[in-house]
């Protein structure tokens, strides 16, 4: 009777934990508590031992209906406890669909590819085809081949990423020039868009690469007034307002005579202001018509043909147009920038 009578008190205690019990994992708990190695259903084994030899198969019977019953019991209510959980999570996490959408971050075009693109875009709208050529360059198409002199200090370490003696990372797109001359005849008539490399220190106004588009024409009869020409007609149309241009005299290894351009401010319209440090002007391309040595080195006549080239940086054309002080931006994946030139 006294096994009975534990039997009894143990299952009155087993049924006052699970009815109190309110979340799943809390049966976990009463499952080891009453059928692990060390629970009182399995002491209740050890007790059988006590009993007399008639009672033994009655009071066994009895233990192992317990431990199926406790076993049922907590499976039963775990699977009610774990539906009521759903239950309350599904409304917890209902969507009204009635609601508008949260509209999605787009992506857009970075606005150097914008740039170029346009560039592109005017040129081959004024007669020049796109070609390219590789950003890894030998030093004669970089160097050799637009009659820079073996001492020019563009040559040097300090301006240029060289990868061996004789192979370099192309520092300005003009490195197109010889590559054209030796596969095509005149006319010649090309842009050629793409990313360069200088080492120089980074600054607001310089970077270790950038943009850039360079422009050759190659014909007979080919004179100083078209390359002016030409020039005002596009930056008229990148600026979309009539442009003045003014010249400077400059150098450069591949031209002859060389020249700095400039335009008339169009921010302060030539008065003076801050985006063109109050000289009224604003410096966007080096240019000239084609040295003949150049020419010669190409394979074209120089009494036959003649030819000009310019060319600018991109990051220079779009900070001019949108008034941006610095080229760092361009490269710092800021979206607060980024997102103002969205296409």
């Amino acid at each position: 009777m006294y096994m009975k009578q534990k039997i009894e008190a143990l299952k009155k205690s087993f049924k006052s934990e699970i009815e109190n019990a309110t979340v799943a994992k809390d049966l976990e708990q009463i499952r080891i508590k009453y059928l692990g190695k060390k629970s009182p259903i399995q002491a209740l084994m050890q007790d059988l031992r006590d009993c007399s030899p008639e009672e033994r198969p009655e009071m066994g019977k009895l233990i192992n209906t317990l431990k199926q019953e406790v076993s049922v019991e907590i499976d039963t209510h775990h699977e009610t406890l774990q539906s009521k959980e759903l239950s309350l999570r599904l409304i917890e996490e209902k969507v009204d669909v009635t609601l508008p959408g949260r509209r999605s971050n787009l992506g857009g075009m970075h606005p150097l590819s914008q740039m170029l693109i346009e560039v592109t875009e005017i040129l081959i709208g004024m007669g020049f085809s796109v070609q390219e050529c590789p950003e890894i360059e030998t030093e004669y198409y970089n160097y050799g081949g637009l009659n820079y002199p073996p001492d020019h200090p563009a040559r040097d370490m300090q301006d240029t990423f060289y990868i061996t003696p004789d192979i370099l990372l192309r520092s300005h797109t003009t490195s197109i020039q010889q590559h054209m001359m030796e596969n095509v005849q005149p006319p010649i008539r090309i842009l050629s868009p793409g990313k360069c490399y200088r080492n120089e220190t980074i600054t607001s106004r310089s970077h270790v690469f950038f943009h850039q588009v360079d422009v050759l024409y190659i014909d007979k009869d080919v004179a100083f007034s078209d390359l002016l020409a030409t020039k005002e007609e596009f930056y008229t149309k990148i600026f979309k307002q009539k442009i003045d241009l003014r010249v400077r005299p400059s150098y450069f290894p591949f031209v002859e005579p060389g020249m700095e351009v400039d335009i008339k401010c169009t921010s302060c319209a030539g008065s003076g202001c801050v985006l063109c440090k109050h000289t009224g002007w604003l410096e966007v391309a080096g240019a000239g018509m084609i040295h003949p040595n150049v020419l010669k080195e190409g394979g074209i006549d120089p009494e036959v043909y003649s030819g000009y080239a310019w060319g600018g940086g991109i990051e220079r054309l779009f900070m001019l147009r949108h008034g941006i002080s610095d080229i760092r931006l361009f490269t710092e994946n800021d979206v607060r920038f980024l997102s103002q030139f969205s296409s």
